[in-house]
C-alpha cells in the first residue's frame, strides 16, 4: 500500500474518521492508530510484524532501564547494548547478502574459494528508518532530550506511526512524545498544512518523478554506452529532479497526513538545489537523516574539535557510514565516501579562499553585493554538479553501468534519443521551485486555512482528480522504500 493509490485513500480516510470520531478517549486514539499503522506494514508483508514490535520492545525496555539506572558507567553499557541490538538486527537484513558475496570474491581472488551460507534475506521495508529511530530514542534518554515514556503504547506508536513508518522523516521523540501527551485537535492550521502538503506531494511524485523515470531517466541508465552525451547530460539532470521530487513528495504527504490526524512533523527538504556549498546542500536534503548523522555519529567522533585533521576524518567518517546505510552495494558506499571527501575538501578550500579572498560584509555597497551574488551563483552551479556527479554512482547498478555513464560525456556527437521538450520542461519547472521564496508553501496553507469546509472539500478533491488525471499510467514505488 503505497500514498497514491486507491487502497491507500480508502484506508487513510476510515483512519481519519474513526481517529477523529474517537478523540476524547486519548488511549482508545492511540490503541487505534498503532492498530491502523500495523495493519499498514502488513499490508507489505505481515510477517515482519514482529520484528517492527522487536525493536519497539528493545528501545522500550532500554529507555526504562537508562533512566532507572543510576550509575554512569550501567547506563553506557545499556545503551550500547541496545544499539548494538538494533544495528545488528538490520546489519544481518541489509546487509548479509551484501558481505558474504563480497567475502566470497575476496577468498576467490585470493585462490582460497570456499562453499559460504548463501541464502535469500528479505529486506523488510522501513528497517533502516525505524532502527534509527529505536537507536535516537534510548540515546535522547542517556543524554536527558527526552523523558523515558512509561507507555508501551506511546513508544509503539512513536515507532510505528504509518505516515512515517516505511521512509520517514526519520521523527525525534522529543518532537513527537510530547505531542501524545496533549489532547488531539485538528486545527484550521494543520488542516492548511495537510491539504497543500498533500497535494504537493502528489504533484511531484506522480506527474514529475514518474514522468521523468519513464520518459528520460530509466532508459537512459538501462544502457548508458547506447546514447548521446546530451542524453547522458539530461539524465542526470533528470535524475537530480526526480529523486528530489519522489522522496521530497513521499515527505510531504507523509507530513501531510499525520498534519491531518493531528501530529506535527518537522520539514524534511528546504530546496536543496538552491545550495551554494556541499554542508548547505545537506542542511536542506533530507534534513532528518543528515540531522541525525550529525548528532548520533558527528558528534560522537568528535565533531570539529580536535583541529581540522579530525574534522575532515570525521565529515568522511560520517558521510561513509551514511552512504552504506543507504543501501548494500559498492556504488552506494563510493557515493558516501564522495561526499564525505567532498565536504572535507570544501571545508578546506573554504579556509584557503578565505584567506587570499575575504567575502565581502558589507550589504551596503554595490562591489560587495556583485561578488557576493557572483560568488553565490558559481556556489550554486559548482555545487550541483558536484551533487549530479555523485548522483550517477547512487543510480547505477554497478560500477560498470557508472563508468559507462561517464565515458559516455565523450559523444557528443551522436543525435539525442531521449531529450524531449516534455522532460526538459518538468525539469525547468522543478528547478525553479527551487529558487521561490522559501515560505512559499507556508503562505499558501494560510490562504487555504480561512476557506469555508465546502469549498475545501472541492479543491482537494479538484486537485486530486486533476493529478491523477495528467500523471502517467501506473504507480511506480518510491526510490526511498528500498532503503
Amino acid at each position: 500500500m503505497i500514498f497514491p493509490t486507491v487502497e491507500f485513500g480508502i484506508f487513510f480516510l476510515i483512519v481519519f474518521v474513526i481517529s477523529w470520531a474517537v478523540r476524547g478517549l486519548p488511549e482508545a486514539r492511540k490503541l487505534f492508530l498503532v492498530g491502523a499503522s500495523y495493519f499498514f506494514y502488513a499490508w507489505w508483508d505481515w510477517r515482519f510484524l514482529g520484528l517492527l514490535f522487536l525493536s519497539t520492545l528493545i528501545s522500550y525496555i532500554a529507555g526504562l532501564a537508562v533512566a532507572r539506572a543510576e550509575r554512569e558507567g550501567l547506563r553506557k553499557f545499556i545503551v550500547g547494548i541496545s544499539t548494538v541490538s538494533h544495528l545488528a538486527i538490520l546489519g544481518f537484513f541489509k546487509y548479509y547478502g551484501f558481505f558474504l558475496v563480497s567475502f566470497a570474491a575476496l577468498l576467490e581472488a585470493v585462490g582460497l574459494e570456499r562453499d559460504l551460507p548463501f541464502m535469500q534475506v528479505i529486506l523488510p521495508i522501513g528497517i533502516s528508518f525505524f532502527t534509527f529511530q529505536g537507536i535516537s530514542y534510548v540515546v535522547d534518554i542517556y543524554r536527558g532530550h527526552v523523558t523515558a515514556e512509561r507507555s508501551l503504547l506511546n513508544v509503539t506508536l512513536y515507532i510505528s506511526f504509518f505516515p512515517q513508518l516505511v521512509a520517514g522523516p526519520i521523527v525525534r521523540a522529543a518532537d513527537f512524545l510530547p505531542q501524545l501527551h496533549r489532547p488531539a485537535a485538528l486545527t484550521r492550521e494543520y488542516l492548511g498544512i495537510g491539504l497543500v502538503l498533500i497535494l504537493s506531494g502528489l504533484a511531484k511524485k506522480m506527474v514529475i518523478a514518474n514522468y521523468l523515470a519513464t520518459e528520460l531517466v530509466d532508459p537512459v541508465f538501462f544502457d548508458p554506452g547506447m546514447v548521446s552525451a546530451l542524453d547522458l547530460l539530461i539524465g542526470i539532470y533528470g535524475y537530480a529532479v526526480q529523486i528530489y521530487c519522489d522522496f521530497s513528495g513521499y515527505s510531504d504527504i507523509a507530513i501531510g497526513v499525520a498534519a491531518l490526524l493531528g501530529y506535527r512533523f518537522l520539514d524534511n527538504f528546504n530546496q536543496p538545489y538552491r545550495a551554494a556549498s556541499l554542508q548547505d546542500f545537506w542542511r536542506r536534503w533530507h534534513i532528518s537523516l543528515s540531522t541525525w548523522l550529525r548528532d548520533y555519529l558527528y558528534v560522537p567522533l568528535g565533531g570539529n574539535r580536535g583541529g581540522e585533521v579530525k574534522t575532515y576524518r570525521n565529515l568522511f567518517l560520517t558521510m561513509f557510514l551514511g552512504g552504506i546505510w543507504h543501501g548494500a552495494a559498492w556504488t552506494f558506499v563510493f557515493w558516501g565516501a564522495f561526499h564525505g571527501a567532498m565536504l572535507a575538501a570544501e571545508r578546506y578550500m573554504k579556509g584557503k579562499l578565505e584567506e587570499f579572498a575575504p567575502s565581502h560584509t558589507d550589504p551596503g555597497g554595490f562591489i560587495a553585493t556583485i561578488g557576493n551574488g557572483a560568488r553565490y551563483v558559481v556556489g550554486v552551479i559548482w555545487t550541483f554538479h558536484l551533487v549530479c556527479f555523485a548522483w550517477i554512482f547512487f543510480r547505477a547498478d554497478s560500477f560498470s553501468t557508472a563508468s559507462d555513464y561517464i565515458a559516455g560525456f565523450a559523444r557528443w556527437g551522436d543525435p539525442s534519443l531521449y531529450v524531449t521538450p516534455f522532460a526538459a520542461g518538468l525539469i525547468a519547472i522543478a528547478m525553479f521551485f527551487q529558487f521561490t521564496p522559501a515560505r512559499l508553501g507556508n503562505w499558501l496553507a494560510r490562504g487555504v486555512e480561512y476557506l469555508p469546509a465546502p469549498l475545501l472539500a472541492v479543491l482537494f478533491g479538484g486537485g486530486i482528480w486533476v493529478i491523477w488525471a495528467i500523471a502517467p499510467e501506473g504507480v511506480a514505488p518510491f526510490i526511498y522504500f528500498q532503503f
